[in-house]
């Protein structure tokens, strides 16, 4: 099975566009599951039997606000590498994603390709080097 990058945002086209530039970028190494809200991310992380290696989520979501989301997530699957992505995150938030899910990095909407590819990158090689 191959490992999994799961992207989380309340916006399809975000989604859509995130998975296809994932796909060009990192190729069919990785399986690439999404999720509009946190709640649908917790489910569909309870159907994923493979190594879930990287979560790309954005904070302003209905329901649960990405760092919370990032917190609870954090307990369940430690070795998972966190970024956030988002235009509107709140500061005490992306702070707060830092110090209790340790976040990898935070990413500012819209998002550069290169910058945001070169980050998940980053994060991936951290992961395969622990």
């Amino acid at each position: 099975m191959k490992p999994v990058i799961l992207c989380i945002d309340d916006e399809k086209m975000v989604l859509t566009n995130l998975k296809q530039q994932l796909n060009s970028s990192l190729g069919n190494e990785y399986s690439y599951e999404t999720a509009e809200s946190a709640e649908e991310a917790f489910e569909v992380l309870e159907d994923i039997d493979a190594p879930i290696v990287l979560i790309i989520t954005d904070w302003l979501m209905p329901g649960m606000k990405g760092d919370e989301f990032l917190v609870q997530f954090k307990k369940k699957y430690p070795n998972t590498i966190p970024i956030m992505l988002s235009g509107q995150a709140d500061e005490n938030a992306v702070h707060r994603a830092y110090e209790e899910a340790g976040l990898f990095a935070f990413v500012k909407k819209p998002w550069n390709k290169e910058e945001l590819i070169q980050t998940i990158q980053e994060a991936i090689s951290q992961l395969n080097n622990k």
